[in-house]
């Protein structure tokens, strides 16, 4: 059959998809995804979705109906185990597909608690699929007590879900400090604040020794000895890039799935995008966790598959919705050395990181004007005095 292939049907995978036929390809296009689900939106799963104001149908990132129209063959919950470099195929459970070009876009798994822990007890809980969250949704009954395990986003997000539905929650970080990989001191202190008046009980430094009960999970010991009763816990400690089937077919892999600035791996016909891909910037080499890198990537990798030979420049934002906060990020932190701290209207507050003289990211906690002029700022390269 030929044509593109695409392993993966989330996020990077479907904005991929639909680029390629926007863009005038009339060539067979597969999409393979895992999960039963046509492509979905992911961070909505642990906000309105979990706290049931988001439907199911909301989730979907194109009505179902628009793959067909596209002519797009959709192979769902479906697992691609191997890719025949030479032959150029794809076995996709024991039917083998051909293509011409080949896009990774399988995402990432998050990490898991090992057994030997309580890790695979019942009513241990990831965040990651709608599967995850339809599996935990009935859990969250007012008066229950959920742990919470890792002081990031997912785990801050759940936190404020169970608190806004009536469960106690507490939360454990091994790290000095909540955020503590990804954001300042005061956006921490920030957060910390507004969880503590909602009732979640933070706890830093602190780790996890091991989850107990027979069967499902009841009880949790924490690294300093402290046993505390559970009813159900949500492990959030990060994720790792779904590499497994490129190192099977031999692929360049660094920290992800290595790729140029193109998008393409080692292999010329094979292209990687989103939060499996890693790629040349500024000197260095990264990979971004995100749904707007996994959208501007994969559309570059759409235009490259097809000849426009445009280099990917990252232009990185994130965001949070914890309570009544919306948290926008743009830039990334990496080396900043002084913080400058911007309040806004009403509750509005804004922390822009600087290393020397130069602007590198912006937190905003709903100040969505101090987002959009940061966001102009760095892309733009521009730099204000700090004084300003």
């Amino acid at each position: 059959m030929g044509g593109i292939v695409i392993i993966g049907a989330g996020q990077a995978g479907a904005s991929l998809a639909a680029k390629l036929r926007s863009l005038g390809y009339d060539g067979a296009i597969t999409m393979i995804g895992e999960e039963p689900a046509p492509p979905y939106q992911r961070p909505p799963l642990s906000k309105g979705y979990l706290l049931g104001e988001m439907e199911l149908d909301r989730l979907y990132l194109r009505a179902p109906s628009f793959w067909a129209d596209q002519n797009v063959t959709l192979k769902l919950g479906a697992q691609a185990t191997a890719i025949d470099r030479t032959a150029k195929t794809v076995r996709v459970d024991g039917e083998s597909i051909s293509y011409d070009h080949l896009a990774l876009t399988t995402g990432s798994r998050p990490r898991r608690l090992p057994a030997a822990v309580g890790g695979e007890l019942k009513g241990v809980y990831t965040v990651r699929t709608l599967a995850d969250v339809d599996a935990m949704a009935p859990e969250f009954k007012a008066g229950r007590k959920l742990l919470i395990v890792g002081g990031g986003y997912i785990g801050l997000e759940a936190a404020a879900v169970g608190a806004k539905l009536g469960l106690s929650v507490m939360l454990i970080e091994m790290a000095p400090r909540i955020l503590q990989r990804v954001a300042a001191p005061e956006t921490s202190d920030y957060f910390r604040k507004v969880h503590a008046e909602h009732g979640v009980k933070i706890l830093e430094n602190t780790g996890l020794d091991r989850l107990t009960g027979e069967g499902h999970v009841s009880g949790a010991r924490l690294s300093d000895g402290t046993e505390i009763a559970v009813d159900f816990v949500i492990v959030g400690v990060g994720i790792t890039p779904m590499t497994i089937l490129a190192e099977e077919a031999g692929l360049e892999i660094e920290n992800g799935i290595r790729t140029d600035e193109l998008g393409r791996t080692s292999d010329p016909s094979i292209w990687a995008a989103g939060d499996c891909a890693s790629f040349p910037h500024r000197g260095g080499r990264i990979r971004l966790e995100s749904v707007g890198n996994a959208i501007d990537q994969a559309e570059i990798v759409a235009e490259n598959m097809l000849g426009a030979g445009k280099p990917y420049e990252a232009k990185p934002w994130f965001w949070s919705d914890q309570y009544d906060v919306k948290l926008q990020i743009a830039g990334l932190n990496t080396g900043y050395d002084r913080i400058v701290t911007r309040p806004g209207e009403g509750n509005a507050i804004s922390f822009w990181y600087y290393k020397g003289d130069a602007l590198l990211a912006l937190d905003a906690m709903n100040d969505a004007r101090a987002y959009m002029i940061g966001k102009r700022l760095i892309e733009a390269g521009k730099s204000p005095d700090p004084a300003v």
